[in-house]
């Protein structure tokens, strides 16, 4: 029987599976700090289900890029879902700007019309479409070491290729996060400020949506087009939460990505569920906890501060 608090041996688990755990817990890691290091600028923009939008439209993209190609090549199916994330910034602008649909629900009938043309190019031509449809959808984070690729170096095997795709892609969005920090921080929190200032709103707005797509990409195989919305928000609202500051918030998202990778994989080999899944459930825990007892906008300080408000002594509070 299946324990309602599973048993957190986490030590014994990696010496028992040393590569299968450890590169598990490496790649959710990337998936989840690659996430979490754009899922900030969209918590401070309002635009979090902008990830949501393009990790559904993905799908239509990866069917019409095998249907082309007729191969489950990754590159293939790679440039499918990227061309695919690119078009839905692009409509989701386009209705915005266009017509007087606000921007939620041009997002809402963006990435719902595209996932269904998924559905359907699939249920039309499932006898030419060879796809597995639970690791477009759900991932597989399971298989990183097992049923992948390893990178060699002198007959050596060193690296998953999954893992190594994912590690380039997280260097490259932290490389681009720290050279253009000013300018995405400023066009985050003022555009208006930001065009005064010489730089393009616009521009850096569709630079951003590149990057998400690239990341959106690279992380649905492991993650699943799902569930990768959980990862471009969780972090960086549970950070949200705990300071004001823009930099530590960065520094703790990456901190809530490294531990819902390590306890969401205990928690999938504990209970035996996709560890994809597990990870999104630790990372809810962990915003739950910061949603209750975060020093300055948790739920226990927000009773104590009411509490305070209704002193006799308002100077009280200020002391």
């Amino acid at each position: 029987m299946i324990a309602l608090v599973p048993t957190f041996a986490w030590f014994q688990m990696l010496f028992d599976h040393p590569g299968y755990v450890g590169w598990m817990v490496v790649m959710g890691f990337l998936v989840a700090a690659s996430c979490a290091l754009v899922g900030n600028y969209l918590v401070l923009r309002r635009i979090s289900l902008v990830g949501d939008a393009i990790s559904h439209s993905v799908l239509p993209g990866i069917a019409v890029a095998f249907l082309i190609t007729s191969s489950r090549d990754s590159i293939w199916m790679f440039l499918g879902a990227l061309v695919a994330g690119l078009m839905t910034t692009v409509f989701i602008q386009l209705i915005h700007s266009r017509t007087r649909v606000k921007e939620d629900a041009a997002i809402g009938i963006t990435f719902s019309t595209l996932f269904a043309i998924g559905v359907i190019l699939i249920s039309v031509f499932s006898g030419h479409i060879d796809l597995d449809l639970d690791c477009v959808l759900y991932g597989k984070l399971e298989l990183v070491s097992t049923g992948a690729d390893f990178v060699s170096v002198a007959g050596r095997e060193i690296v998953p290729r999954p893992v190594l795709v994912m590690a380039l892609v997280t260097v490259l969005c932290a490389a681009l996060v720290s050279l253009f920090y000013k300018e995405l921080l400023v066009s985050s929190f003022d555009p208006g400020l930001a065009a005064s200032l010489g730089l393009n709103p616009k521009f850096v707005h569709y630079a951003l949506m590149c990057v998400l797509s690239v990341i959106v990409v690279s992380a649905f195989e492991a993650v699943g087009a799902i569930l990768v919305i959980a990862m471009l928000i969780l972090p960086a609202a549970t950070a949200y939460l705990l300071t004001d500051r823009f930099g530590l918030m960065i520094a703790i998202s990456l901190v809530h990505a490294f531990l819902s990778a390590m306890f969401g994989v205990q928690l999938a080999f504990a209970i035996e569920v996709p560890a994809a899944a597990a990870m999104v459930v630790a990372g809810t825990g962990m915003f739950v906890v910061a949603w209750i007892f975060a020093p300055h906008h948790g739920l226990l300080r927000r009773w104590f501060g009411k509490v305070d408000d209704a002193g006799v002594d308002p100077v009280a509070g200020e002391l």
